[in-house]
């Protein structure tokens, strides 16, 4: 595999899973896998769980990672053609790109969207241009329009948690006080369409998702109707898609309680804000799944790396 920047780069999302839980199983089974070899992390956003987990799995490979802060750390870096370079940027894409490729085999990038211009957003443009100029396998880390590792990982996790060969996952929207992305989500519904699984997205009107990449699933706006028999209820916000980045609805009646929750299993991907997104209760339960998700991001991103290094 040369890079890993979208779902559709799993071949077998079946075989991938098994993968890696047999490295969850022995971590440090391929640790030589990647001796002398460097991963770069290039954060223009804010991280957690993705700047630690990712760290971790290529020091589980045997990797030396070397993180930057992009956005504060390093000259501002300039993506368009022909531009004269007589603002803020100082540095452009393709010497930034080709330089780093010196220093690093493989380089994971995290670039949010701006919401304001569809266009530009989904056109991947930081991404895509690393992939353009740099000579070295790249993986995104979350980009304007996808988080494939996050989907990736949930795809584990629902894996290791269910008892049924076919269970029933929501992706639920849920109130939030800002405008957030639709990369988690999008990453999410591709993972879920890989796999045995009843899919439904429920969400208020004015919330659906770009059709693109909903395509057949069914969309209930209905919640308690959507929940109805879930053994898996994946929670997230996003913004609108269709009124691109507005906020249109922050209706407190579509956040997670135990009582609509029922036997299901919560999942959210983290950060999460309590009794806005989801209760207390649900989240300090024994249905709540985002610890056991966030351990997993590991062997997600562990499972990629190994598979780059392996190609």
């Amino acid at each position: 595999m040369k890079n890993y920047t979208s779902i559709h780069d799993i071949d077998n999302i079946h075989t991938w899973i098994e993968e890696a839980k047999a490295l969850k199983a022995h971590p440090l089974k391929h640790i030589d896998l990647g001796k002398h070899k460097t991963l770069g992390l290039l954060f223009f956003n804010s991280s957690l769980r993705t700047r630690l987990s990712t760290q971790k799995a290529a020091l589980n490979l045997g990797m030396d990672p070397i993180v930057m802060n992009v956005s504060g750390d390093a000259w501002g870096i300039e993506f368009g053609d022909g531009t004269i370079m007589n603002g803020n940027t100082a540095e452009h894409i393709k010497e930034a790109a080709a330089v780093v490729s010196q220093y690093c085999d493989i380089i994971a990038v995290r670039a949010f969207p701006t919401l304001t211009d569809k266009e530009k957003d989904e056109s991947e443009h930081v991404l895509k241009s690393f992939v353009k100029y740099a000579s070295v396998p790249i993986v995104n880390m979350e980009s304007a329009t996808g988080h494939p590792l996050q989907g990736l990982t949930d795809a584990i996790t629902i894996s290791e948690h269910t008892k049924k060969t076919k269970p029933k996952v929501v992706l639920s929207w849920a109130p939030h006080i800002k405008s957030l992305p639709h990369a988690v989500a999008n990453s999410f519904i591709q993972a879920m369409q890989k796999m045995e699984v009843e899919f439904v997205i429920t969400h208020p009107e004015g919330y659906g998702l770009n059709p693109e990449i909903t395509g057949n699933t069914p969309i209930n706006n209905n919640q308690k109707e959507a929940f109805k028999d879930a053994d898996f209820v994946y929670v997230k916000n996003w913004s609108s898609y269709n009124d691109y980045g507005k906020v249109l609805n922050t209706d407190p009646n579509w956040m997670i309680t135990k009582e609509k929750l029922g036997d299901a299993k919560f999942m959210h991907c983290l950060p999460v804000r309590r009794n806005l997104i989801v209760e207390d209760a649900v989240l300090d339960g024994q249905n709540s799944l985002v610890i056991e998700q966030a351990n997993n991001r590991t062997y997600a991103a562990q499972l990629v790396l190994k598979k780059i290094l392996e190609g």
